[in-house]
């Protein structure tokens, strides 16, 4: 298994640092209020989790995964950080929900956590600071019940070739994966709150599509659906607009590409 300790290390102390921004600026009052955060993509995708055990890896600050215990599941979360656990704990008590938060890499949740799970899930923003993707679906793997299901949403691979910075789809970075991470200096504007420049440097690695899809066969599973998706919860580019019910997409005169894919699968054993 390929791991870059600087690269682990730093985002770690990364997510530490945006833990308190995304306390603030992550919109959770619903959660709060009796409902929950979960976009309907998902809920369709995912189907009824009612009285399901459910294992959220990289839950960050648990707002997902609170969604899912309001919805019925019970829930495990893991995370690198923390801080953000931390956080994650205060909003299961200010919304009277119980789930469970366990602070560990994924590499290492192994070591932590002894069961298996009837949903493995993974949401959007996560695959880019994992090092190895076979090490991932093997670990998936493991904490999948036979007759379980994995369910994974992510921003496209191909959304992350074009220039950030620009208004015109121009192609800026490789889409192929390397070895070696990317590493993202500080000083730039936070994904959820513009206004809050972040102080901590990254570690980031692209997959391809086909990176992603053949680690999941190549560790037992058979995919049950990939489905491609044209919003994406948050401004990604310069030149998206606001779509409807809390997601962007590319102008009309642009807007021929796809920004998300989902994917579920189970153990071809079943």
């Amino acid at each position: 298994m390929y791991r870059s300790d600087k690269a682990e290390k730093g985002n770690r102390i990364h997510w530490d640092e945006l833990a308190g921004v995304h306390a603030e600026s992550y919109d959770y009052d619903k959660l709060i209020n009796g409902g929950h955060v979960m976009d309907s993509i998902q809920t369709a995708e995912v189907g009824d989790v009612r009285n399901r055990s459910l294992l959220h890896l990289q839950c960050h600050i648990g707002t997902d995964s609170l969604s899912w215990a309001r919805l019925g599941a019970r829930v495990t979360g893991a995370d690198i950080s923390p801080v953000s656990l931390h956080v994650a704990k205060e909003i299961a008590a200010r919304a009277g929900l119980d789930a469970r938060f366990i602070e560990s890499s994924i590499f290492d949740l192994p070591d932590k956590l002894d069961e298996t799970f009837d949903i493995v899930y993974t949401s959007i923003g996560v695959l880019c600071w994992l090092s190895d993707l076979n090490a991932w679906a093997e670990i998936i793997n493991r904490y999948l019940k036979p007759d379980g299901f994995f369910y994974l949403m992510e921003s496209h691979p191909f959304l992350w070739v074009f220039d950030d910075e620009s208004d015109d789809l121009k192609v800026r970075y490789p889409y192929f994966h390397g070895k070696a991470p990317i590493e993202w200096p500080a000083d730039y504007p936070d994904y959820s709150d513009s206004d809050y420049i972040v102080k901590s440097p990254s570690w980031e690695w692209q997959w391809s599509m086909s990176e992603i899809l053949n680690a999941l066969i190549g560790k037992g599973f058979k995919i049950e659906f990939l489905h491609e998706h044209s919003v994406i919860p948050w401004k990604a580019l310069p030149c998206m607009i606001k779509s409807d019910k809390g997601f962007w997409k590319l102008p009309e005169d642009r807007n021929y590409l796809p920004l998300m894919f989902s994917i579920r699968a189970h153990l071809e054993c079943n």
